[in-house]
């Protein structure tokens, strides 16, 4: 009986007395990649699919409690229809906050546009609602500015009708400070609960708010620190140069800021528009009652991009922005008081 040929050492006989040469290591391995390609690709695919959904979840609740703010933001609404539209807001801030994580950059940024416009809608009706009063300095000034006379009104235009000076002054929002020089300005947690604060047009002052704002407007200040509690949503700075600004806040918005410097904690990324040479660092400013502060306020301190920064007027994607900048870490202030 004639032996079954053999090729390479290995015999080629079929049947039961035969046996079948070995996979050679390499096609195994080649095979578990493959599998392993699949399955990531599996993976991938199932993830997406979630992330759509999530997405198309968050837009369509997104627009219908916006679409319910704005109406009751309508001029001819109430002052219980507009805390109903701030509760709205909030809520909306919230979801955003919890959605960022599966949201694309410019879902990011559409949402923060619309709800930095709702805020302003809000503080517009706010103001509309208050009813008028001149404005005077608040607790917390030095002793020798509560001393100090009163501005001299200008004349009226015309008899009986107040100047546009009194109009100005009359239509100061009733928590916060204006028109200041050189001052020691703190409000404290009793003045600012829950509270819309504004500071305007202060210059070479030092102000402290010990407590937690609704939202904190910081517009037209110069070479001023501005050191405030958590702010339950949104911070608006704009028009300010050569300030020191530490906040924890939902949302910050920076327009028209120049050499300025931010210390912040913030739940979703800050906004930059038309700004100029400011830079960032963590917050760092505490006080006694802080932890409460932060209770009453909602926000989630183990969330914080206090360095993820979208600059409106800087479109590359792939080179850092030239108008803003992280601050060295021994350039930071440490050191409040």
């Amino acid at each position: 009986m004639e032996a079954a040929p053999e090729r390479n050492g290995v015999s080629l006989a079929g049947g039961g007395g035969g046996f079948a040469p070995e996979v050679p290591e390499r096609l195994q391995q080649r095979e578990a990649e493959r599998k392993e390609e699949a399955g990531r690709r599996r993976r991938e695919k199932e993830s997406l699919a979630v992330r759509e959904e999530q997405s198309d979840y968050f837009a369509a609740a997104f627009a219908r409690e916006r679409a319910a703010a704005e109406a009751l933001l309508e001029p001819e609404r109430d002052a219980e229809a507009v805390s109903e539209a701030a509760r709205r807001l909030q809520e909306l801030q919230r979801l955003l906050t919890d959605s960022v994580r599966f949201l694309a950059p410019y879902e990011v940024r559409q949402a923060q546009a619309a709800l930095g416009r709702l805020q302003d809608a809000l503080a517009e009706r706010r103001l509309q609602l208050q009813p008028k009063k001149r404005f005077a300095f608040k607790k917390g000034l030095r002793k020798e500015a509560q001393e100090a006379p009163p501005p001299q009104p200008a004349p009226s235009t015309q008899e009986g009708q107040p100047s546009r000076a009194e109009e100005e002054e009359e239509e100061e929002p009733g928590c916060g400070f204006s028109r200041a020089e050189g001052m020691e300005l703190e409000m404290g947690p009793a003045e600012l609960l829950q509270r819309d604060v504004a500071l305007s047009q202060l210059s070479r002052c030092r102000v402290r708010l010990r407590g937690n704002p609704n939202t904190l407007s910081v517009r037209g200040c110069r070479d001023c620190t501005v050191l405030c509690g958590p702010v339950s949503t949104s911070v608006m700075v704009d028009g300010c140069d050569g300030c020191v600004v530490a906040l924890a806040c939902q949302q910050l918005r920076t327009h028209r800021a120049t050499r300025s410097s931010f210390y912040v904690q913030v739940t979703c990324r800050a906004m930059l528009e038309d700004c100029s040479e400011v830079r960032f660092a963590p917050y760092t400013w505490t006080y006694e009652g802080i932890d409460a502060d932060f209770e009453t306020s909602g926000l989630d301190r183990s969330r914080d991009n206090w360095k993820q920064v979208d600059d409106f007027n800087w479109l590359a994607r792939n080179e850092p922005s030239p108008n803003w900048s992280v601050i060295p870490e021994n350039e930071r202030i440490t050191d409040w008081d």
